[in-house]
């Protein structure tokens, strides 16, 4: 039995869980016999991921990277380990609890871990205002884009399934315009990211902005990547 499959939407994310080797299908040797799979960005590309890993025999799935603060109380950085992950129609998925509960130890040792609710948008959610409208209509603490699609792989699957997700940008922060334009396409497309800094060069105090975000929350994924993250859950408990 291999290890737990681990679903990341961008390489920068996935670096931080250590050295990965490259095997001949496309996903990638981690530490404790974990697998990795790069997706990209958005559902679509998280679920082909997903499915990746449980046809090399994951033993569970995890979704980590980063997110979207919507409590104001979260700063960037902030580890988030949500008992559920949800969608905006009220889709639902419950986290395994016994196997969220040793993650959260283990990461306190090193970081602060907030719980609540995780939505999963189709599209990012940029402004203020939109962020606030989330966190009043859904509950949820944080938002991504890919949770909830790895979540229900693993539902199909009778998989325990965790997500780790870490703020970079807070519920005080607004998304550049340019940052939401070049994040079609499953990456950040840095052409078309200084194309919309020329467009909008005041953007950039915001970018500057981002970017020390960024830097925070990745050292936080380090953290938890370090906290025995890539340890399998309890072999046949699906609330491992």
């Amino acid at each position: 039995m291999n290890g737990v499959g681990v679903v990341a939407a961008l390489q920068s994310e996935a670096r931080t869980l250590g050295p990965a080797v490259r095997r001949r299908d496309g996903l990638s040797s981690l530490d404790e016999g974990a697998l990795l799979a790069v997706a990209g960005m958005g559902g679509a590309r998280a679920a082909i991921a997903a499915r990746s890993l449980v046809g090399a025999g994951a033993a569970g799935l995890i979704s980590f990277g980063l997110a979207g603060g919507l409590d104001p109380s979260l700063r960037a950085g902030s580890i988030v380990l949500p008992s559920e992950v949800i969608s905006g129609e009220g889709v639902r998925f419950v986290t395994a609890e016994g196997w969220r509960e040793r993650l959260r130890l283990n990461i306190a040792k090193q970081r602060p871990v907030a719980a609540g609710n995780l939505l999963t948008s189709p599209t990012p959610i940029g402004s203020i205002a939109d962020k606030a409208t989330a966190f009043r209509d859904t509950g949820a603490v944080a938002v991504d884009m890919e949770s909830l699609a790895i979540a229900a792989v693993a539902a199909a699957h009778s998989l325990p399934f965790v997500a780790v997700r870490v703020i970079v940008d807070t519920a005080m922060d607004v998304l550049p315009r340019a940052v939401m334009a070049a994040s079609g396409g499953g990456a950040l497309n840095f052409p078309r990211l200084v194309g919309g800094l020329a467009a909008a060069p005041l953007e950039i105090f915001a970018l500057i902005r981002l970017a020390q975000r960024h830097r925070a929350a990745m050292r936080s994924l380090a953290a938890a990547a370090r906290a025995g993250l890539l340890r399998p859950p309890a072999a046949g408990v699906r609330g491992a």
